[in-house]
């Protein structure tokens, strides 16, 4: 595998869905619906047989899991020629945004004054903060907390939680997600503290680096990321049968 692929795999293991099965490179995934990571097909590597094959055996997990057909493939990777040619778009209309930036960079350092801490567990502001509810759902709860070693940072003010991030060590890399502060409270800094307390907290358990998947529409998170040593590595974008 190349580094792209290899990245893709390790931001995969920190995002587990309630289902997968092994397509031979292929991982087929479902959750509910959840994201779009934890609901499509990993496109990497050779699904051990021809590509169209593969395609249909997507569509039967998808249909199965009571999910729309879908596959995640890298940018410009051989995979989507073939998408292509077999009738497959696209999905230009997924509401989180379909072209995906994919970011290496440092860890941030811990401050010491900072309002943060990293939990093992979400607190019930942190569910609020990052799905917009203390109940999550099963889906919710199994792809954001079923991966140790799991980290669960939270800036707090007088017992209310104003910014959340979640952060999960693959080998050396932090994957972190679901980066949020209430929207009062942004451009304050706050996100850069959590940022330093979820890499101060991974640095302690042997990570070096860190990754991230930012929508390209996303525009006030990439320009964070750059100012915070961010570097795009390489894209992916989800593909979905042509309509008939």
């Amino acid at each position: 595998m190349n580094d792209a692929e290899m990245l893709e795999h390790a931001c995969a293991d920190a995002w587990p869905p309630q289902v997968e099965r092994a397509l031979g490179g292929w991982r087929l995934r479902a959750a509910g619906g959840f994201t779009g990571r934890a609901n499509s097909a990993l496109a990497i590597g050779d699904p051990d047989g021809p590509v169209r094959r593969a395609l249909e055996s997507v569509c039967e997990f998808a249909h199965a899991h009571g999910i729309e057909p879908m596959v995640q493939a890298i940018l410009g990777g051989p995979v989507e020629d073939v998408l292509a040619s077999s009738g497959w778009v696209p999905h230009d209309d997924h509401p989180a945004g379909n072209e995906v930036s994919v970011l290496l960079g440092p860890l941030g350092r811990a401050e010491e004054h900072a309002p943060t801490r990293v939990l093992g567990t979400p607190t019930p502001g942190w569910w609020e903060l990052t799905v917009g509810t203390t109940e999550p759902t099963d889906a919710q709860r199994h792809v954001l907390t079923g991966r140790p070693p799991a980290g669960f940072g939270v800036a707090e003010d007088g017992g209310s939680t104003t910014g959340a991030v979640r952060g999960v060590l693959v080998g050396d890399v932090l994957h972190v997600a679901r980066l949020a502060v209430r929207p009062e409270l942004r451009r304050g800094g706050l996100a850069t503290a959590l940022m330093g307390a979820i890499g101060g907290w991974a640095a302690g358990l042997g990570a070096t680096r860190c990754a991230l998947q930012v929508s390209v529409r996303n525009s006030g998170a990439l320009a964070l990321y750059e100012r915070l040593g961010f570097r795009e590595h390489h894209r992916y974008r989800y593909w979905v049968p042509a309509a008939p």
